[in-house]
């Protein structure tokens, strides 16, 4: 066969003939299938066969009349000689021994599957898939082909996506030569995911650039809804190197809406990038309310993608992040790879310059989403509601829109920001703002309603997951810091976090790990409930329970809903230090703020007169009135550890009022199976009583460690109560009182051979706090993120004048 070539024939040295996809296919198939990486058999349709049709048809020069002189960034231009250069493509005849070798593969894959098995005709690129360009949604796919007519057809219609006007400009931003680039086809066995589930994964997070995780799309049906980012897909995380010692768990997930699935049809849709025999329709609630795919799919998924990152990065000598589809059989019940590409983004991102953006000042939001990037713009809003438009947008403005395809691309560049109603974190938007650099916000949802045009906003990405558009343009700061010559510090540099969806983000600060992860953001903004009305939803009236039905419809219990969601949170944030240390302080909410969580006002005292050091931190764990709420909470933090494999957390008992409340804790925790020195587990203290420095040797005996809390430390070694505006005149953290404390207490940390740190607010505002506590020769100071790269600089300075240079890093 000339023109055909099975992926049992080809590898990723072929791109030239066969083109990145089919390479890419053929690569997996030839190499991975043995370990267990399943992919469907198909053939390539060559770049021989492209050349023989135009060249039998006299095509390349009406070609290059339309294209030599052509001016791509004009629209009106190239929306007309694209249009023409499709119709004389798709006009061409097909050769005889060309059409005849397609219907030969065509009549061998029915001898393999069957004569019922369908088909997926996907356009190829020669410069497809390289590090510098993905040719990703450029050209054409048809699924669900399932007669000889169709083939040819969908092969021809292929060949013409060549000259879309998204591939045309996307060739010239890219440097590449129009006719340089020659359009194969990979023809395959279709996946039956239109009754099943497919999806995209990476094994990298995109937006950060974080290499730990492997991150995984997840909708019903055929995966171009996912591609395309028309629905908000499933979202699942797995963490690398834990995955790699055996340990099988989610790191993350969300709950997606998943409002259409696409499945077969009969008839010919154009609706979108795939010209194909599919419709959507809409998805059933009772299957929105769930997951799509089981945690197991998800391990199993996880497993494909390291399989696949290894094989390429071994062939290339270096780590290649992928990007990868996937597709659920709703048949056979099995996974298959159906493509995998290199990631062209955070992977091609070069040098040790950590740039952190930072609004100067808070706003009014208008509408949030899921955030593309870290990045922050700001201009005026332009909304474009279809292609007719894009010729009216300028340079700077917002691109507000329903959504986003290929063809918008050429003002894409132009956007200081983009804002979609519709799309995940795949969708065509995000995938374009990514690799020009811009920030971006999609799927939120009444945007185009709620935003005018013409009205100037700022569009922040640098808040975590969640992006927000905020009116009026606000200043902001770029912050960059040059990482490669860091020293290390004798004292350990850790950092302060409560929110998850910052961790990936800020993994790349140079700290020793994290010296307090606080529960009660996590409980807070993503459980959302009491634990005790979660274990008890019989004792709290009707609103609460239909609120807690609705939290956790996707789990088979509220209790798994709490204890899932708590570890995956916890997890999530000893990740991005993983393998260093994450202290993670136990609940210490206080009863009012317990209250407000809902179903709190039916098992917290709502009269209680000073909460601040009322029935807090210790004194719960053990008592009546929280012990089973506490028991879930262990039950999250031993999941972390013993199923998770994060051994590196280290859990911390805040206000603990006395030694004898301390062994009571330090009992309880052990009847919930988590066992001081078991899996070398350690329980820290916080250090933020007086009776804690003055009983440090008793609670020595209880504890491994102490963190210093200097916030409460200072209220109670003053009397302050630091919630108090009136007196807030006489709340200091650097009175001589509590730097004596504070001293006392590492001295007596050092004298028992446990460790010392401190993770309250002053040495991050005020560097003579940090200094004095370096001089002390505390071991650690956690630091709040923002304060990480200010502080850094003094320490090394001050360690340098105390003991000589300190050695890099």
């Amino acid at each position: 066969m000339a023109y055909v070539k099975w992926f049992r024939e080809i590898g990723i040295g072929d791109v030239p003939t066969v083109g990145g996809k089919n390479a890419s296919l053929g690569e997996m198939y030839r190499h991975l299938s043995a370990a267990g990486v399943l992919v469907p058999n198909g053939f390539a349709v060559t770049a021989e066969a492209y050349d023989a049709v135009l060249e039998a048809n006299g095509a390349l020069e009406r070609l290059h009349a339309l294209l030599d002189d052509f001016d791509p960034d004009d629209v009106v231009q190239l929306q007309a000689r694209g249009k023409a250069c499709r119709e004389i493509v798709y006009n061409c005849t097909l050769p005889s021994a060309l059409e005849a070798e397609i219907l030969e593969g065509y009549e061998a894959l029915k001898r393999e599957y069957g004569d019922d098995v369908s088909l997926a005709v996907r356009s190829s690129a020669t410069a497809e898939d390289s590090p510098e360009a993905s040719f990703a949604g450029q050209n054409d796919t048809y699924l669900n082909i399932a007669s000889p007519e169709a083939l040819l057809d969908a092969y021809k219609r292929c060949l013409a996506s060549n000259f879309t006007d998204r591939s045309l400009h996307y060739k010239f931003d890219s440097g590449f030569d129009y006719f340089d680039v020659r359009l194969c086809v990979v023809v395959m066995k279709m996946v039956r995911s239109d009754i099943g589930a497919s999806g995209v994964m990476f094994s990298i997070d995109t937006e950060t650039g974080f290499r730990d995780v492997v991150y995984i799309t997840a909708a019903y049906g055929l995966g171009e809804n996912v591609v395309q980012g028309t629905i908000d897909p499933d979202g699942f995380y797995v963490h690398k190197p834990t995955f790699a010692l055996g340990h099988r768990a989610v790191l993350k997930r969300s709950l997606g809406k998943k409002e259409l699935k696409m499945i077969f049809s009969e008839a010919l849709s154009s609706g979108s990038i795939a010209v194909e025999y599919t419709k959507n329709v809409e998805t059933p609630p009772s299957e929105r309310a769930r997951f799509c795919i089981t945690d197991e799919d998800v391990m199993v998924l996880a497993d494909y993608a390291v399989k696949v990152e290894k094989h390429y990065s071994e062939n290339v000598g270096h780590d290649k992040p992928m990007d990868m589809e996937w597709a659920k059989d709703g048949i056979d019940g099995r996974l298959y790879m159906v493509q995998a590409r290199p990631e062209t983004v955070e992977s091609q991102k070069k040098g040790s310059i950590l740039e952190i953006y930072h609004l100067s000042e808070p706003g009014e939001v208008l509408v949030s989403g899921r955030a593309v990037g870290t990045k922050i713009g700001s201009g005026k809003v332009h909304h474009i509601r279809d292609t007719a438009q894009l010729g009216d947008f300028k340079e700077g403005e917002v691109l507000l829109a329903d959504t986003t395809t290929p063809d918008w691309e050429p003002v894409m560049k132009m956007a200081s920001a983009i804002v979609t109603n519709r799309g995940g974190r795949t969708c065509h938007a995000a995938i374009v703002s990514r690799e020009l650099g811009i920030p971006a916000i999609v799927g939120a949802e009444d945007a185009t309603e709620k935003l005018a045009d013409g009205r100037e906003v700022t569009v922040s990405c640098a808040e975590g997951e969640t992006g927000r558009v905020y009116d009026g343009k606000i200043s902001y700061d770029v912050e960059r810091t040059d990482l490669s010559h860091l020293p290390k510090t004798r004292t350990k540099i850790m950092m302060n976090l409560g929110n998850p969806d910052l961790a990936f983000s800020l993994a790349h600060l140079p700290v020793d790990g994290i010296g307090l992860a606080r529960m009660e953001f996590i409980i807070n903004e993503s459980i959302k409930a009491h634990p005790m009305a979660l274990i008890h939803p019989e004792k709290t009236d009707l609103a609460t329970r239909v609120q807690i039905e609705a939290l956790t419809a996707a789990y088979e219990t509220p209790e798994d809903f709490f204890v899932k969601t708590l570890s995956e949170g916890v997890a999530t944030i000893a990740s991005a230090v993983y393998p260093e240390p994450c202290v993670v302080r136990m609940s210490d909410f206080k009863t009012n703020e317990y209250a407000t969580l809902a179903g709190g006002k039916f098992f917290e005292p709502l009269d209680e007169a000073n909460p601040m050091i009322g029935f807090r931190g210790a004194a719960r764990y053990s008592h009546p009135a929280y012990e089973e709420g506490f028991a879930l909470e262990c039950a999250a933090m031993k999941r972390v550890r013993d199923e998770m494999g994060f051994t590196n957390v280290i859990l911390m008992i805040p206000f603990c009022r006395r030694v004898e409340e301390g062994r009571r804790v330090v009992e309880t925790m052990a009847r919930h199976g988590l066992v001081r020195g078991e899996n070398g587990l350690q329980i820290y203290v916080m250090c933020e009583i007086p009776n804690n420095v003055i009983s440090i040797d008793g609670f020595s005996e209880v504890f491994d460690g102490f963190s210093i809390g200097s916030n409460d430390l200072t209220q109670l070694t003053l009397g302050v109560d630091r919630d108090s505006e009136i007196v807030a005149f006489d709340y200091e953290e650097r009175d001589e009182g509590v730097l004596t404390m504070i001293e006392m207490a590492v001295e007596g940390a050092k004298r028992n051979g446990r460790h010392s740190g401190i993770c309250g607010q002053a040495p991050s505002d005020y560097p003579e706090v940090a200094e004095f506590l370096v001089k002390l020769g505390i071991d650690s100071i956690s630091l709040n993120p923002d304060s990480v790269l200010t502080t850094l600089p003094r320490i090394i300075e001050l360690e340098t004048a105390l003991n000589g240079a300190p050695s890099e890093q």
